[in-house]
């Protein structure tokens, strides 16, 4: 795997087993925001990753090299599971190595920011939300998904998409979900907010399948 697919594997591991199942075991929610340089809880316990780093309310732990549970420990929390709130999850276990690459996680977490900031364009009355179990952000606004994703098993790289409800036929929609625009080829938030604008335009005039 490149550095990028291994960076994004091992912080959809964090996402999972250091923030949300904590605040899920806590709080209640799975619910998870993005932030400058990351992405972290919406609340307790206070947790964030920063770059390369978990952010806890004693200091800052580094992931890369290290295990969850040890990760977990130094920051005084336990790595916990979300397999039984979910089934469709990541496959990190608590005592898998993790591998945070800087340059790849300053791209994911760039991505995540222009997509949280691009939604807010597109719909101000809405809060993006990072969902561990698929580790992308999203909202979702008359029956119309608009997100961005750091990249998976359909694409390798970061994309945005735009996913009605129910699919809908036209040149616009060429993924088996709706319609996507590989990060590559978007030039930043101008470009991701037309797209998005696109997607409802298309989603509210265009047949179904």
């Amino acid at each position: 795997m490149s550095d990028l697919e291994v960076t994004r594997r091992s912080l959809h591991g964090v996402a999972e087993l250091l923030l949300a199942g904590p605040q899920h075991a806590r709080s209640g929610t799975i619910r998870l925001r993005v932030t400058p340089a990351g992405f972290g809880t919406v609340a307790e316990p206070e947790l964030r990753v920063e770059g390369t780093r978990l952010v806890h309310p004693g200091g800052l732990v580094e992931l890369d090299g290290r295990t969850p549970v040890d990760v977990a420990e130094e920051a005084g929390i336990a790595a916990t599971s979300l397999v039984d709130v979910y089934s469709d999850g990541h496959e990190v276990l608590a005592t898998d190595v993790l591998r945070v690459h800087a340059g790849s996680a300053a791209v994911l977490s760039s991505a995540f920011e222009i997509g949280d900031a691009a939604m807010r364009v597109l719909a101000p009355d809405e809060t993006p939300v990072l969902w561990p179990e698929h580790f992308d952000v999203g909202i979702s606004v008359d029956e119309v998904n608009y997100g961005v994703s750091p990249g998976d098993t359909y694409c390798a790289t970061p994309y945005a998409y735009v996913g009605p409800w129910a699919l809908r036929r036209g040149d616009f929609w060429t993924a088996p979900f709706g319609a996507v625009r590989p990060w590559g080829e978007l030039g930043g938030l101008d470009d991701v907010v037309a797209f998005f604008t696109e997607g409802r335009e298309r989603a509210a005039h265009d047949p179904p399948a």
